[in-house]
């Protein structure tokens, strides 16, 4: 694939070597071709290691171009063309850079191989990275944090159908909370990843608490489309959860949550992962420590969220999430007071 922008004027002066048949081209006669272009062009000169790994691109990484080599006179001498003179890269219906985009696209596609409505890809992406050229051995060059094992996932096509065609549901439901599943009418409106879980919100008659419904896909028994009107929304979603870590939204407006970093090493982490995208620049303290803070509605997931660092952090404000970090951490230490006795 192109490893910079000198590329793709590299691989239009081999391709040209290539098609040329009124002349034969070894690979020295070829490099220095390009060096010679590259030089007018004033850009630097390139090595036999780059130009090798041009001409992989060119037959199997970014195009399928048909390079084959040939025996001079002396039979010691090799030579290269394409075996089709009309072939040129210039004639490939989508370039390298649409090529490079789809590359990563396919890559994107593995993630979802593991799930049970995209069995298909298994025999697709093979055929497509073959037409492509863009197989690769040695495995993958690039992996997603994932959990193939999910117990929602063949929930997952049966929710986006249903958005997308305006479908009412109905859902048998069990929270973990419950001994027995519920049944339920659900107009669904969106799905949502967030820690390996997918969620759908959207609307349930009848319910209250809140406008939306969250169900969690681990947790849906049964899923069934039904008859029943639509109930249409216009939510902008991403303004939704603008103001939250996670997918739980709770009443109330969003609070400045001041966080105190305890060491410098941690603020390394959270500096380049930030806790949330409303998060201010990191500050030092006369103390020694260093504090910043994101404006968020406080929830459960923002809590997991903050108990993950452990003593490294330290919540100042607001009170009431104060509380209940020091609750959290209260709790910790009991169990390990316990365990010490046993």
């Amino acid at each position: 694939m192109p490893k910079n922008r000198n590329a793709l004027f590299r691989y239009r002066i081999i391709d040209r070597c290539l098609a040329n048949r009124t002349r034969s081209w070894t690979w020295n006669n070829i490099l220095d071709e390009v060096n010679r272009k590259l030089e007018e062009d004033g850009q630097p000169p390139i090595s036999k290691t780059t130009i090798f790994e041009d001409f992989k691109d060119l037959e199997y990484r970014v195009y399928r171009a048909p390079i084959e080599k040939y025996s001079g006179i002396d039979r010691r001498t090799q030579y290269m063309r394409y075996a089709d003179p009309t072939y040129s890269i210039e004639k490939s219906p989508i370039s390298a850079t649409e090529t490079e985009i789809l590359r990563t696209a396919l890559q994107l596609f593995a993630r979802l191989r593991g799930l049970p409505q995209f069995e298909w890809l298994h025999e697709v992406m093979p055929r497509l990275e073959d037409q492509m050229g863009t197989t690769r051995e040695g495995g993958d060059i690039i992996s997603f944090d994932s959990n193939r094992d999910y117990a929602g996932a063949e929930h997952i096509q049966t929710f986006f159908l249903a958005i997308r065609n305006h479908r009412v549901l109905k859902v048998l439901y069990q929270p973990f909370s419950a001994l027995v599943p519920d049944e339920q009418e659900f107009h669904p409106y969106h799905l949502r990843q967030y820690n390996n879980r997918w969620f759908v919100f959207g609307h349930q008659p009848g319910w209250t608490k809140s406008k939306y419904v969250n169900l969690a896909l681990d947790r849906v028994v049964e899923v069934s489309e039904t008859e029943r009107p639509y109930a249409p929304d216009n939510c902008v979603w991403e303004d939704y959860f603008h103001d939250v870590v996670g997918v739980t939204i709770q009443d109330g407006p969003p609070q400045d949550v001041r966080i105190r970093i305890m060491d410098e090493e941690q603020v390394k982490y959270i500096r380049t992962k930030p806790l949330h995208h409303s998060q201010k620049p990191i500050r030092k303290t006369e103390q020694g420590t260093f504090e910043t803070s994101i404006r968020v509605i406080p929830n459960i997931e923002l809590e997991k969220l903050l108990l993950s660092y452990g003593s490294r952090i330290l919540v100042l404000s607001p009170a009431s999430l104060v509380e209940r970090m020091r609750m959290h951490a209260a709790r910790s230490s009991e169990g390990y007071a316990v365990r010490e006795e046993l």
